[in-house]
């Protein structure tokens, strides 16, 4: 029996981070049921835009002021929230939009607006997924420490490009008799 078009479709479009804008702007499209909570739909987008540091506090904001955010110790001293862990996502409506924001001290803010129609999951994703999950995306996601190689501290130069010749010899080209 197909699955009815039941299912939450919310664009995520990064607008800024770490003190500056982002144009394009980065996003992805997420499929998600109207009975998950925001708190997994906080952690679809942290998965979506690949951030692997998740000791950071979040928070949603509806149109209305309504915030929503998971309780930590001191939550209270920020004015009152929903609990995310237990709002549904199913008091959103149609054309609906909010921001999410990871990361108080960066503030890694998105835009998010629900699609005008509801999905069918299975024909969007091919899958009935347990959580909510992206199924379309595009632009640069940059680096929540907006680190540009690994051990990068922010002080020093890049690396010298070795090209293809610090690669095991695993495919054409790889390894040192590959790119000069």
């Amino acid at each position: 029996m197909p699955m009815t078009r039941t299912w939450l479709s919310i664009r995520v479009d990064l607008v800024e981070g770490h003190g500056e804008h982002l144009w394009p702007r980065p996003g992805r499209i997420f499929a998600a049921a109207r009975t998950h909570t925001f708190s997994q739909l906080a952690n679809a987008i942290d998965d979506g835009f690949a951030r692997w540091d998740r000791a950071h506090l979040h928070q949603f904001e509806l149109a209305d002021g309504t915030r929503l955010t998971t309780p930590y110790e001191d939550w209270e001293e920020l004015g009152p929230a929903l609990d995310d862990r237990r709002t549904r996502l199913g008091r959103l409506r149609p054309g609906e939009q909010f921001v999410y924001e990871f990361d108080f001290g960066d503030s890694w803010n998105h835009l998010c607006t629900v699609g005008p129609e509801r999905i069918d999951p299975e024909e969007e994703l091919g899958v009935i997924p347990a959580k909510p999950l992206p199924y379309w995306g595009w632009g640069v996601i940059p680096d929540a420490y907006l680190r540009r190689w690994d051990g990068d501290d922010g002080e020093h130069r890049p690396p010298r490009d070795p090209g293809l010749s610090d690669l095991p010899p695993l495919r054409p080209g790889w390894g040192s008799r590959g790119y000069r």
